[in-house]
């Protein structure tokens, strides 16, 4: 019997593909890409161009971006909202347009985070040869710009011929739908294999439904990382992202209930458990708070959901210190699992922490560690309380009262966005977070110009919820530009701009190694050449206006009191614009993080800071 088909460009049978694909957990079902972000060029304007007008909004609805890697930073944000379930495309053209997807791409992989990438091709004819960004390598003619992308996505692959698009297609998504492989998806299109017809099988069109799973522990696994813990005396949980993913809050609230076992966050973690639960104690590591940290530093067991153990976690190996300290790492991600040599719990977040929590029935720890960590958690807070009070509603705000001011306006599930600077040490020791999706830092691979678009991915995905992109002025001159997007859509992001004239975060870094806050200031160079003159006149609330958004500026805590208020009342993109006192009002780290010093240096500075680096590298632990 032959087969029906419908002769399509593959622009065209990829764009009605991409609309028949859902993913489905627990019942609920959802789109798997919901909408494609473009900026067309000549390598895909007659090709997915064609393709996306052809479909109309109802099929394929399309985003228009102006910076191709703040429209991947969109459409992260916009899938981590939606705990991974439901993802966007992007597509660009070719040469510049593809290789400013590269930075985007690699933080989606990192963060295991969903993103389908479709970057115009060269010919793949070679029928006009070079072409116009052509990149020529005298040795593999098949290499373009695009294979930039390859070491930083889950899956990639070229399509030279039509029929190749099928195989590749349903790849694609099984890799985008797949909890433990998921990343930045690349399919480069050459832009006359985009246009070029061919009889696609009405079968590759038919509603398709990728079930994402959640693997129930192994037995033995299970059983063995049960006895560890009731066998510990100090266990201490580390919530990572994968409990976010998985949507196991109320299956770690269960367990921390039943047993009484502590809970620390990483960033992506936070808000797992929502922060006055009396087993929460906050972030851990190198921004953790000192409870978190100082139990780390004594625990005998190190239980972690859904973490990666980055080294702003361990400390850079420096964190946990007790001698006979092990680890049971529960992931879904075998990779992650394995990590110091833990006993590992390979399976999806909710379903092992339920297993874990029906294995442990009974088993409780003891009631002086949980009075004790109870008792550091309530010295933490008076800390917190410390650097949020403004003593004088008339000063100048630091910048934890800055958070101290969104803190008291920010309803439980308002959503907070940053990713780099100094902010992300600062959230991460004092941050408040009400509800399971309210903390949203990207701190895996901490990219400055992230906050913003993904603002508006954030708010695509929750069209009803107050969002705060914190950005500082070193941040908002990195990508600004999707502002206009977020203008054109009616989309009410609320942009806090804090300016400190420069690179706080880096110059506070650059002080501690001996670097002496070299090239971290924005300001005049002085007579003797350093950038140490006065600072630049650069009016950024007069640029986020002439970019459309409305602007309010703040000079004292009083006054950001206030603008903060009427921003989250406002129905359109609303920027609080404040300068704030530099004095260092945040807490100290509570933990170190290797960032290697000169080994020989004439400068003073360079000298002692190696010293104190040499003492801190003792420390360093391999858990074997």
């Amino acid at each position: 019997m032959s087969q029906s088909t419908t002769r399509l460009t593959v622009a065209q049978a990829l764009v009605r593909f991409l609309s028949a694909q859902y993913t489905e957990r627990d019942g609920a079902r959802h789109r798997l890409i919901a909408g494609t972000w473009g900026i067309f060029g000549h390598g895909n304007v007659a090709g997915l161009g064609q393709a996306l007008l052809e479909a109309g909004e109802e099929t394929m609805p399309y985003h228009q971006g102006r910076n191709e890697q703040a429209m991947v930073h969109a459409a992260v944000g916009y899938a981590r909202q939606l705990n991974r379930l439901s993802a966007q495309a992007v597509t660009t053209s070719i040469g510049p347009g593809a290789t400013n997807l590269v930075t985007g791409a690699a933080l989606a992989t990192i963060n295991r985070l969903p993103v389908l990438l479709l970057p115009g091709d060269y010919f793949a004819s070679h029928a006009p040869d070079p072409l116009l960004q052509q990149l020529e390598h005298p040795v593999e003619a098949d290499v373009s710009v695009n294979d930039t992308l390859r070491p930083v996505s889950r899956y990639f692959d070229r399509i030279t011929r039509p029929e190749a698009l099928i195989p590749s297609a349903l790849n694609a998504m099984r890799v985008l739908a797949d909890p433990a492989e998921t990343g930045a998806v690349t399919l480069a299109l050459p832009q006359d294999v985009q246009a070029e017809a061919y009889d696609w099988p009405e079968e590759f069109f038919a509603e398709r439904v990728w079930r994402v799973r959640r693997p129930a522990p192994d037995p033995v696994e299970l059983a063995a990382a049960a006895r560890a813990i009731r066998s510990a005396e100090r266990p201490l949980i580390v919530a990572g992202g994968g409990v976010h993913h998985s949507e196991a809050e109320e299956a770690l609230k269960a367990l921390a209930d039943a047993t009484g076992i502590p809970v620390a966050s990483t960033q992506a973690g936070k808000g797992s458990l929502r922060h006055d639960h009396p087993a929460d104690l906050g972030g851990i590591g190198h921004t953790g708070t000192a409870v978190s940290d100082d139990l780390a530093r004594t625990a005998d067991l190190v239980i972690g959901v859904g973490t990666r153990y980055t080294d702003f976690t361990t400390a850079s190996g420096t964190l946990f210190q007790s001698p006979g300290v092990r680890f049971v790492n529960l992931n879904i991600a075998a990779f992650d699992a394995h990590k110091l040599a833990a006993t590992t719990l390979v399976c999806d977040a909710r379903a092992g922490l339920t297993a874990l929590t029906g294995a442990l029935a009974g088993h409780r720890v003891d009631a002086a560690y949980e009075a004790g960590y109870r008792a550091g958690k309530e010295r933490w807070e008076r800390v917190v309380e410390a650097a949020y009070r403004a003593d004088d509603d008339s000063a100048v705000p630091t910048q934890t009262q800055v958070l101290g001011a969104l803190d008291a306006v920010v309803g439980d599930d308002d959503v907070v966005i940053n990713a780099a600077g100094s902010l992300p040490g600062d959230l991460h020791k004092l941050w408040r977070a009400r509800s399971p999706r309210q903390y949203h830092l990207e701190y895996g691979y901490s990219c400055m110009g992230y906050e913003i678009p993904a603002g508006i991915g954030v708010q695509q995905a929750a069209p009803d919820t107050p969002v705060w992109s914190l950005v500082g002025d070193g941040t908002y001159l990195m990508m600004p530009t999707e502002i206009v997007t977020a203008v054109q859509e009616g989309l009410p992001v609320n942009l806090v701009l804090i300016q400190n004239h420069g690179y706080a975060s880096i110059g506070g870094l650059s002080e501690t190694v001996g670097g002496e806050r070299f090239g971290t200031a924005y300001r005049y160079r002085a007579d003797d050449g350093t950038f140490t003159g006065a600072p630049l006149p650069v009016d950024l609330a007069a640029n986020a206006g002439s970019l459309g958004m409305e602007v309010l500026r703040a000079k004292t805590v009083r006054e950001l009191r206030e603008a903060l208020a009427a921003a989250r009342a406002s129905d359109r993109p609303t920027c609080v614009y404040v300068e704030t006192d530099p004095a260092a009002t945040a807490p100290p780290a509570e933990a170190w993080w290797d960032v290697p010093v000169a080994e020989t240096a004439s400068r003073q500075a360079a000298v002692q800071a190696r010293e104190v680096y040499d003492r801190h590298v003792a420390d360093r632990r391999r858990h074997l």
